[in-house]
């Protein structure tokens, strides 16, 4: 007896052996019960999810010799014929290969004659996006009033191609995809019945692979069991699908973690020996920093095999290397098809991770202000800043630095006192710039002012509009840093309010506006440039000036 493949022989024969589309049956057995039928259905969705599947569920359904049923029985003759291909009053026809509107109107001839053995007279149309303009045109009408005994049953993998003078007569049904742990579950089911040695490792790479498909799952476990001598493990599946072992890629984020070139380009050659698809292994990269991001700006999901394996460089990374390397990976892999040896691809692709890095990242703070913004604290200690005159040349008077006051000479000119309590740092912009912290965590340090830092009760306060930044594991971050730095127990809150001095981040911004402004005066106060502007009727455009301190 002929062997029957798997995707075939595990068919489903009935509407509750359908796996992941619980809307979609749903429906249709509502409306077979109560008898509610529509002269058209269109089923949509990727390849390998049931469309056809379904719709010879319904054909049957509609035809079953019990009755019009939300079950067909599956074992009468309209059923059986049906199930075996045989049934005369059920056409199927792929429109892939008959796209002529000759082939449309033959296939139309016969719609006003009566059906011979069933109910009804059902036309399966799969892959129907591939008609012809004119084909739509033919079958247009017919759809549009068929005959009360005709039901169209219409499949398509790309919905957007058909004319909407179509999909307006149909009723639209989207298939889902599959997740990989439907996948694996059905695989499993399958491998038990059949008597199929296998492993959890084996079966899930299989279910990763399928990409949402049963049909490609089923062919693939088909695949493995002949690879494997009717075994299906977790080795022999990935030798049989090309795939690399999870080290590879969790030593070359080590290399990269550690901006070490040489043994980044030392596992390459490593990875090399095993002749892999390093598309694939791009993939595999891909995968393992986006689960990095996520723990990193979510959290949580760490008990999973997968996260576990890279929660390690959680705090290895910063966010911003994170999704750097994920946008680098993915044009990397877009771009590897046109490399002429894809090894040179994928290893320019780690060279540019290496190359490139976040602003953020290259570990100088943000440039202290300058100059003392009205109403907010300055900063600790004297510091000269010397006159400058245009062009940004010293003057005379520069040559002798005046000196700016420091925070508590100022304040007691002004008869001002630091706020927060008496153990308080009033300059919490030092305070942010002596941390080591980056990416998120920065941006919520510099987000903040120093409110009160008495018997160890750090307490900051933000403005609302800065409150997203305000995740328990930002804080986390931010309360270590603080207790690595002050070298004791501190507990850090962090309350939303109106800071009563500029928060680090507005400093920022304001010496920078200052600093332009500075640079504006001195070219257009330059005798130089007056000098251009009236030989030449030139005009001096102040938004291209930028300053170079």
């Amino acid at each position: 007896m002929s062997y029957t493949v798997l995707a075939r022989k595990w068919r489903p024969r009935r509407f509750e052996e359908l796996v992941g589309q619980p809307h979609v049956v749903q429906a249709l057995a509502n409306s077979l019960a109560d008898n509610r039928l529509h002269h058209a259905y269109l089923f949509t969705g990727t390849r390998g999810i049931g469309k056809t599947t379904v719709a010879r569920l319904l054909a049957k359904a509609l035809n079953c010799e019990t009755g019009i049923v939300a079950e067909p029985c599956g074992v009468c003759a309209a059923c059986t014929a049906i199930d075996e291909g045989r049934f005369v009053d059920l056409m199927e026809v792929d429109a892939a290969s008959r796209t002529k509107v000759d082939d449309t109107r033959e296939l139309l001839d016969n719609v006003q004659y009566a059906p011979t053995r069933g109910r009804f007279k059902v036309y399966l149309i799969d892959e129907v996006h591939m008609l012809s303009n004119h084909s739509f045109n033919a079958l247009l009408k017919t759809l549009e009033e068929p005959p009360p005994h005709v039901k169209f049953l219409l499949a398509t993998t790309d919905p957007q191609k058909l004319p909407v003078t179509v999909l307006s007569r149909c009723l639209q049904f989207n298939l889902k995809r599959f997740t990989a742990a439907q996948v694996q579950t059905q695989l499993e089911k399958i491998c038990r019945a059949e008597g199929i040695t296998f492993d959890t490792a084996g079966v899930k790479a299989i279910a990763r692979a399928a990409a949402g498909s049963m049909r490609d799952g089923l062919s693939l476990l088909d695949q493995s069991i002949a690879f494997g001598g009717g075994k299906v493990e977790g080795p022999l599946v990935a030798a049989m699908l090309g795939s690399i072992d999870r080290g590879h890629v969790l030593r070359l984020l080590a290399a990269l973690a550690k901006q070490d070139g040489a043994a980044l380009l030392g596992e390459v050659e490593n990875l090399d020996e095993s002749a892999p698809d390093y598309g694939f292994v791009l993939d595999e990269l891909l995968e393992a920093l986006q689960r990095i991001a996520v723990l990193q700006l979510v959290g949580g999901r760490a008990d999973d095999e997968e996260f576990a394996a890279v929660a390690p460089f959680v705090e290895q990374f910063s966010a911003e290397d994170a999704q750097l390397y994920y946008q680098i990976a993915l044009h990397g892999r877009r771009d590897l098809p046109l490399c002429r040896e894809p090894r040179m691809g994928f290893e320019m692709t780690l060279l540019r991770m290496l190359a490139f890095r976040p602003a953020a990242e290259a570990g100088a703070a943000p440039e202290r202000p300058a100059r003392v913004v009205p109403g907010v604290a300055p900063e600790a200690g004297p510091r000269a800043v010397p006159e400058t005159g245009p062009r940004g040349a010293p003057t005379n008077a520069a040559s002798r630095p005046r000196t700016e006051p420091a925070a508590g000479d100022r304040a007691a000119q002004t008869g001002a006192k630091p706020s927060g309590s008496a153990g308080a740092t009033s300059d919490w912009a030092a305070v942010v710039q002596s941390l080591d912290l980056r990416g998120p965590a920065r941006q919520l340090a510099d987000s903040c002012d120093l409110k009160s830092n008495a018997g160890g009760a750090w307490q900051l306060v933000m403005p609302a509009d800065k409150e997203h930044l305000n995740t328990q594991q930002l804080r986390t971050r931010l309360e270590a840093a603080l207790r690595e730095q002050h070298g004791r127990d501190l507990k850090l809150s962090i309350s939303v309010g109106q800071p009563s001095r500029a928060t680090p981040a507005e400093l920022r911004q304001a010496n920078e506006s200052t600093r332009m402004r500075e640079a504006r005066e001195a070219i257009e106060s330059d005798a130089n440039v007056k000098a251009i502007q009236a030989a030449f009727d030139a005009t001096l455009e102040s938004d291209s000036i930028r300053s170079s301190k």
